[in-house]
This record gives structure tokens, C-alpha cells and sequence, in this order.
């Protein structure tokens, strides 16, 4: 009856107690968690603390957690371990055989941690970012040690293995340059144009929303076949040279019909007969 009642106490040991450090796992990653997140929180509320540092911020948080969800993991394995009797010890001092074959059988799993270290380490890119990886372009929103989820602007998130992003085009790093080519006809007075246009990039200058300087008229960049073609430019942040030329266009095309310049479109002459 003994006898049985010990090996009741053991079964009862042995399934139990997985189940309390799993629990006991969780609810100090949850604690860490939010500890972490409450200080990050903190100093993004200070008012001087630019973008950038923002961001920055925020990819070092998700890898901090990252790592510390991989440390938990493996701290409650090695426990439930000592439960069965299983030597640490032994499993410790043999690691880094075990290392070397883990690292044999899985190298693409230790490039990509690797990849995404360095990728944190020289700030190639951060969340928030706006990236293009293979000839996919999205908005990065997520960093971890073994991938990058970019989301299109269709909503559409890739998942790329970190290892795999060996060329990156980063559009957050520098201003963008707003780029707009309009065509004039030829029967129009070129100094005429040109100060009408040198006055939108004046307006521009003062009212372009995200402008980062001064927007100019570079000049005459093409004679087509059928137009004179100006180009105006406008350094803007980053990721808004497109919404920055929908303005452009529609206030030099404003200015032109005020003082009746004529852009020229695709006409059909018909002869009958």
C-alpha cells in the first residue's frame, strides 16, 4: 500500500510540476515584459526625443523581448530536466559539442540570428522604416532574431528569413526629392514660363507640406516632340515625394491656365476625302 502510495506521489511529481514551471515561465515573461515595456514607453514620452531614437528604440524593445522569450524557454527546459533525474551537468559540459552540431544541422537558423544582430548592431534599418529587400517594397514592421516582416502598401507583410537580406534599399535614411516634369508648348514665351514657374516654386517653398528646403525650377530638361519640358524639384521627408507631387502638379497646372499657357496634348487631324 506504501509502495503505492509513493508511486502515486511520484506520477503526481512528475506531472505537476512541468506544469507549475511553465507557469511560473510565463508569468515572469509577462512581468519582464511589461516592465520593459513601461520604461521604453517612458522615454518615448519625452518630448525632445526625436523620430529616429523613437524608432530605434522600439527594435531594440522587440529584441530585447525577443531574447529574453529564448532565455525563458530554455531556463524552464533545463528545469523540467532535473525533474527526471536527467544530469544538467553533463548536458552543460557537453554543449559545445552539441553546439557544433546544432550548428551543422541548422545554419541557415544561426545566419539568420547573426543577420539579425548586425542588423540591429550597424542600424541598417528599424521598425517604422521604409525598405526595399529583393524588389519588395514595404514599410518594416517587425524585427526579430530570425526574421523581418515588411508590409506593402496593400497590407500585405512579407516575411523574409534575416540571412536571406543581403541588399537592402533604405528610403528613411535621407530627405526625399519631389520630382515634377511638365511639358510646354512651344508656342508659348519661354522667360514668360519660366517666371510663372519660378513663382509656384516660390508658393511651393512656403506652403508644400513636409518641405525640407527650398523647391526650385531646374530649367528646360527635354525638347520632345510635341513640348518643352521644365522640371521642378522640392527635397521633402522621406516617403512623401509622392503626395508632394500630386500638390506640385495641381498648382503648376493651376498657375499655367491663369496666365493662359498652353501644355500640350495628343490631338488627331482628321481629312476627309
Amino acid at each position: 500500500m506504501i509502495t503505492l502510495f509513493n508511486t502515486y506521489q511520484i506520477d503526481i511529481k512528475y506531472f505537476t510540476l512541468p506544469i507549475i514551471y511553465i507557469a511560473i515561465g510565463t508569468i515572469s515573461y509577462t512581468i519582464l515584459k511589461r516592465i520593459i515595456n513601461n520604461i521604453f514607453d517612458k522615454r518615448k514620452s519625452k518630448i525632445l526625443i526625436k523620430r529616429h531614437y523613437q524608432k530605434r528604440a522600439d527594435t531594440i524593445r522587440i529584441m530585447i523581448l525577443n531574447i529574453l522569450k529564448y532565455a525563458i524557454i530554455i531556463l524552464v527546459i533545463l528545469a523540467e530536466l532535473t525533474i527526471y533525474n536527467i544530469n544538467i551537468k553533463s548536458i552543460l559540459a557537453g554543449l559545445g559539442i552539441m553546439a557544433t552540431i546544432v550548428g551543422l544541422a541548422f545554419q541557415d537558423i544561426a545566419k539568420d540570428l547573426l543577420a539579425g544582430i548586425f542588423i540591429i548592431a550597424e542600424d541598417q534599418y528599424e521598425i517604422g522604416d521604409t525598405i526595399e529587400v529583393n524588389g519588395y517594397m514595404g514599410e518594416v514592421v517587425f524585427i526579430g532574431l530570425k526574421t523581418t516582416r515588411i508590409r506593402d502598401y496593400k497590407g500585405r507583410v512579407k516575411i523574409i528569413a534575416n540571412h536571406n537580406i543581403t541588399e537592402v534599399i533604405n528610403y528613411n535614411l535621407e530627405d526625399g526629392l519631389a520630382i515634377v516634369d511638365i511639358g510646354i508648348d512651344y508656342s508659348e514665351d519661354m522667360d514668360q514660363v519660366e517666371k510663372v514657374l519660378n513663382k509656384v516654386a516660390k508658393d511651393l517653398t512656403k506652403t508644400l507640406p513636409k518641405i525640407k528646403g527650398e523647391a526650385k525650377v531646374l530649367g528646360i530638361d527635354s525638347l520632345d516632340n510635341s513640348a518643352v519640358i521644365y522640371r521642378i524639384t522640392a527635397p521633402v521627408s522621406s516617403m512623401e515625394q509622392y503626395a508632394s507631387q500630386r500638390i506640385m502638379r495641381k498648382k503648376i497646372k493651376e498657375a499655367l491656365d491663369k496666365e493662359n499657357i498652353k501644355i500640350p496634348f495628343p490631338q488627331v487631324e482628321v481629312h476627309n476625302g
